[in-house]
């Protein structure tokens, strides 16, 4: 099975859309005033989905891998994106930085490479 689409709840798809491109992501659907579509570097696809108002203790975590984290958060830094958390090595072999979107869907730019499916601790069948 293999995972080529998420779809998160926004409260503005318009304002969301603007974020989102700002990430660097492509834009290839917007039919309607509750929806669009971007494409992601790997050709998988995600999408936003406008809600009336947000479930509480609502909050989705999106991984968004790039080549190399602290570049491309100074790219989005200069664009006036704020960041939760800088670049950081974290214990499970990721290097990670945080944000959050503008309903309190938490975004993390990261870089796991070959650690992602194979770190030293895989589970061997």
């Amino acid at each position: 099975m293999n995972l080529n689409q998420v779809t998160i709840s926004v409260l503005d798809v318009e304002k969301s859309i603007m974020f989102y491109q700002s990430l660097g992501l492509n834009l290839i659907v917007h039919s309607t005033k509750h929806y669009a579509r971007f494409e992601c570097g790997n050709g998988a696809t995600f999408s936003l989905h406008y809600v009336d108002e947000l479930r509480e203790n609502h909050g989705t975590w999106i991984y968004f891998e790039v080549d190399n984290v602290d570049e491309q958060v100074k790219i989005l830094q200069t664009k006036g994106i704020v960041f939760e958390e800088l670049p950081n090595d974290k214990p499970w072999l990721w290097r990670e930085s945080r944000l959050k979107d503008f309903d309190n869907n938490l975004i993390i730019i990261y870089h796991a490479g070959e650690n992602r499916l194979n770190p030293p601790w895989k589970i061997k069948n």
